[in-house]
Formats: C-alpha cells, structure tokens, sequence
C-alpha cells in the first residue's frame, strides 16, 4: 500500500497548495466568490461536472448498481438530466444577472423583500449537502488509512476548510479541475473496464446475475419518478449550483459548457451502474451496497492503480464539498449576516469583503465538521437537504424566472407553506418517505399561485429592473438588498 498512500498524500498536498495559489488570486469579492466571473468553456465544464459527481454519485452511484444493476443509473442520470436543463434553458439568463447568490434574484424579481427567508432555507441545504459530502470522507480514509470515523471527518473536511478558506472560489476551480481528472481517470477508464472484465464480461454478468438487473426501469417508476423531483429539479435551483454558473466568463459559456457537463454526468451515471453490477458477481453478500465501490477497489486493482482510483473518490467527495462549503458560507454571510448587519451598523462603514467571506467558509467549514461527526446517515442528510431545497423553493424561483404576475407574497407564502409541510411530513410518513416532496411541493405551488392572484402585481419599475438585469444591460449587484419600491 506504500505506493498507493504516497499517491494520496501527493493529491491532498497538491489540493493545499492550489489553495495557497488561490489566494493571490483572490483579492477582490468578486474574485474570491465566482472567480471574477472569467471562466472560459472548459474549465466551466470539468467544475461544473466536478461539483455536482460527488460522493453520493460516486460511492453512492456504484451502491446502486450493486443493488438494482443498471436501473441504479438513474440517480446520477437525473442529475445530469438536471443539469443539462439548467444549461439549455436558464442558464444564460442566470448568468447575465451578475449576482452572489439565488436570494439575491428573489430580491431583484420580487423586490427586495423575499430574500432573507429564502437565504435560510437556502443555507440549511447548502449545510447539509456540505456535512453529507464530509461524512463520506469516514468510508474512503477507512479504507486508506484504517482511521476511525471522526479522526477521518476531522482529516478531510480540514484539508477542504483549508483550500476552500484561502483562495475561496479560485481554489475550489483549480482543485475542481484536478479532481475532475482524477475522476475521469480513475473511474471512467480505469475502474469500469477493470470491473467489467474481473467479472467475466457483460457476458458473464448476464448469466451470473437475474434478468431484472439489466432492466432499464428495474429500479421502478415511483422512485425514477422521485428522482426527478429532487435531483432533477435540485440541480435548477440549488446555490451551489448557480454561484458555478455565475463564474462564467458569458452566457454562452455558461449554456454550452454546462451541456457538455451535463452529457459526461450521464456517462458517469452509467458507470458507476456498471461497476456496482460487476461488484455484484465479485461479491454477491455484501453486508451494504455502499461497500461495493471500496471493496472492489480493495480487492481488485493493482497497486498505484488503486491508490489513483481512492485519490478519483475522494476527488468526488471534495468536490462536492467544497462547492457546498462556500455557497452555505456566501448564503450565511451575504443573505443572512449582511442583512443583520445593516441593521445595527451604518450602511456606509466600510469592511472587507474578502476577509469577511473567507471568515465564513472558516466557520462554516467547523460548523459541518461537527454536524457530520454527529449525523451517521448520508442518505437521510442528504434527502432532507434536497426535501427542503425543492419544497421550499423551487416553485418560487422557476415562478419569477417563468410567471410575470407572481409576486413577493406569493413567494413568500410559497417558502414558508412548502417548506413547513416538506418539515412536517417527513416527521409523519418518515424522511425516506415520498410523500413529504410530492405533497410539499404541491402545497407550495398552490399557495404560490393563490396568494400571487389575491394580492397586487409586482410594481412596475421592479420588472423593468429585472427585465434589464435579465438583459444584461445593468452592472455588477451592490452588497445591500434591492430596496422595495412602494
């Protein structure tokens, strides 16, 4: 394993000083939180697949394949099916609106009062999807270093606080590049063709496994059906989403280089299928599904080959956590704190943006650190961030993107009801449950709807500024909240 342990410290090592290099870059807020807005196509598109193929989609990806053969695709695939409608329908319009965060754009449409409810239901996604990325870090340092639980969190989320910290989104962008090497390397041509061929072929498989393993929809329409509703439609609205196309260098970029990231989602998802079904020849009694990705990898490569393949997971699983790290602390400090700020001090004292950002991502990074270490199920965290994301503000975002008389009551009747009954019924059917989306998301669109009728049109000289924001004809948003225009 010495060579296998030498590739990994090498990878982390050189994650640390892409962080350090960040940090020259990074000397204004725009810098530190979308890059300075200059991303040209392809490195938009491999940070773009980097953040969104994280652990869940890796480790996890590979579970499902285990567990249902190549229908368990479909969790990834409807992320990348999320994606690609991001890309293709609003990602240019996201884009041009040259904002931090999706607050922000509820406060331009609405005008200005629908952001700070927002920002919290926004920063409780955010936080669970970063302690979800963290707690991943236990399996695969597990299996590395044979550490305990809580000296691996405490090992991975520090090194991912400490690149992330320095050199804010410059750093995340340049280790979201390695990482997205790594993993397409590691996974897609080492990994698959390995796994495939350890377990005799596709012929092999066919004969070895039962025939609902290489059924398409194996997995069953209720759960690909969910699937859509919470990745599909997460991937539209999520911050940690949007605040990657904001550091599109154009519009264009943002469109084009998201659809091809899109697309490599959708090889990805397939992927990992196809090695969780291989795993599953291999090893037909593992104690959980989720082993099935590290037991392999254990078991089957060659050493350096294998060590490349650990350094792809846990590329993945920073990845994702990285980007989750500073839109939950962009959220908090420009959403949340800011407003809370302005209230107490004057509007005009000056303070530095930078600093004050990178001291966020420091005390959220502890903040998931923590969380992680007490929460012990990934899928249940994970499924309770997305819950509340979709629930709570999908319907009020796509709303102001796509319905003119939607109004600032409407959205934030909308956040409140959806996100109260998302709350609610995953108290009573269970946070596993299907209910808590379906019937959430539809009381949100229906209070939405409702409310927007009964009360008065957004102001007028509030949509003219959206139009143009929405045009690309207005600079950069100032720090404070648009004011409501009476």
């Amino acid at each position: 394993m010495a060579v296998d342990y030498t590739v990994i410290v090498i990878y982390l090592a050189g994650m640390l000083a892409m962080g350090w290099w960040g940090m020259r870059r990074a000397k204004s807020k725009s810098e530190f939180l979308v890059a300075g807005r200059r991303l040209g196509p392809a490195m938009y598109s491999g940070t773009m697949a980097a953040i969104v193929l994280g652990g869940a989609s890796t480790i996890g990806g590979v579970g499902l394949g285990y567990q249902y053969g190549l229908s368990g695709a479909w969790m990834v695939f409807t992320i990348g099916l999320g994606l690609l409608a991001l890309s293709v329908f609003f990602s240019a319009r996201i884009a041009r609106l040259k904002v931090y965060t999706v607050s922000e754009m509820l406060d331009l449409r609405y005008g200005g009062r629908a952001g700070v409810i927002s920002g919290v239901v926004m920063w409780a996604y955010t936080l669970m999807l970063a302690v979800t990325s963290t707690i991943a870090y236990a399996t695969i340092f597990d299996v590395l270093f044979d550490v305990n639980r809580t000296v691996a969190i405490v090992l991975g989320g520090s090194i991912v606080v400490a690149y992330s910290t320095l050199g804010g989104m410059w750093s995340i962008t340049l280790t979201d590049m390695v990482q997205f090497v790594v993993k397409t390397i590691g996974v897609l041509l080492l990994l698959l063709p390995i796994a495939v061929v350890k377990a005799g072929g596709f012929s092999e498989m066919k004969a070895e496994l039962p025939t609902e393993y290489f059924d398409p929809l194996g997995i069953g329409g209720e759960t690909i059906f969910t699937y859509v509703l919470i990745y599909t439609f997460g991937m539209l609205i999520g911050q940690d989403i949007w605040q990657r196309v904001f550091t599109a260098r154009s519009d264009r970029t943002a469109k084009w280089g998201g659809t091809v990231a899109g697309t490599y989602c959708l090889v990805y998802a397939l992927a990992g299928a196809v090695i969780g079904t291989a795993a599953k020849v291999l090893y037909p009694n593992l104690a959980s599904a989720d082993d099935a990705f590290a037991t392999i990898v254990k078991d089957e490569l060659p050493v350096g080959v294998r060590g490349l393949v650990l350094a792809a997971a846990l590329a993945a699983v920073m990845s994702t956590s990285s980007g989750a790290l500073i839109a939950c602390a962009t959220v908090a400090n420009n959403d949340i704190w800011s407003r809370l700020r302005g209230a107490i001090r004057p509007a005009d004292e000056e303070h530095d943006e930078v600093r004050g950002n990178r001291a966020f991502i420091l005390i959220m990074g502890i903040a998931v650190i923590g969380t992680a270490i007490a929460i012990d199920n990934v899928v249940e965290a994970l499924t309770v961030a997305y819950n509340l994301l979709v629930g709570g503000l999908l319907v009020p975002i796509l709303g102001g993107l796509l319905w003119r008389r939607g109004t600032v009551y409407g959205a934030l009747a909308s956040v409140v009801v959806g996100g109260l009954a998302v709350i609610g019924l995953m108290a009573g059917y269970g946070i596993l449950a299907n209910e808590p989306i379906y019937y959430g998301l539809l009381s949100s669109l229906a209070v939405y709807v409702v409310v927007s009728l009964a009360t008065p049109a957004t102001d007028e000289a509030v949509l003219a500024a959206w139009r143009e924001r929405l045009a690309g004809r207005t600079s950069e948003l100032g720090n404070e909240p648009v004011p409501a225009h009476q």
